[in-house]
């Protein structure tokens, strides 16, 4: 195996403002939260929707590690349904002092260039925004925040920017690229 530089682009808004919605898509769409904290499920849309895009820091942990993630105060995942079908997902990790990341955000492959991509991403961003309202306690969300680097879809860098997000860092690293690991061995053929 060899090193690829792997650039690494970090995007905030601080401001509700910022947000650009995008066009809610036609048909059968819907965003619904997935209330229950349920590893089996959020390991499920980690793997079908990172897997030919290298998403691997999860695939190692424990049923437990997940459940201590999905319990935290403020973790959220916001699922978009294409005509009843999971297509995909935003995560939302809330941290101290109002800033919310959105830890994980991604379409599964067959649900790619839809439209859905925008919306999800506008949708959860709000929900980023309004996260305080479903967590008694917690500081208004004052700074959302998300990464994207040069191995994910095509498309996020754009999407991120038009929905309102900010270049605040950028990183270059040197990183072992690992066979794509998929939900099962040949799910995404070359």
């Amino acid at each position: 195996m060899t090193n690829t530089p792997v650039t690494t682009w970090y995007l905030e808004q601080t401001d509700p403002r910022d947000l650009l919605p995008a066009i809610t898509p036609d048909g059968e769409v819907r965003i619904v939260r997935a209330e229950v904290p349920s590893p089996e499920f959020s390991r499920c849309l980690y793997a079908s929707v990172g897997g030919d895009i290298l998403w691997i820091d999860r695939l190692g942990w424990t049923f437990a590690q997940w459940q201590e993630y999905l319990d935290r105060p403020g973790t959220e995942t916001w699922v978009v349904y294409d005509r009843g079908t999971p297509a995909g997902y935003i995560e939302l990790a809330a941290h101290e002092d109002g800033v919310v990341e959105i830890a994980y955000f991604g379409l599964i492959p067959a649900f790619r260039g839809r439209r859905l991509g925008g919306h999800l991403l506008s949708y959860g961003t709000a929900r980023a925004w309004d996260l305080a309202d479903r967590w008694p306690g917690r500081a208004p969300t004052k700074r959302v925040w998300v990464h994207t680097c040069s191995l994910d879809g095509a498309h996020a860098m754009d999407n991120y920017q038009r929905r309102g997000f900010k270049l605040f860092d950028t990183q270059v690293e040197e990183v072992t690229l690992v066979t794509t690991p998929g939900p099962w061995p040949g799910a995404y053929p070359a």
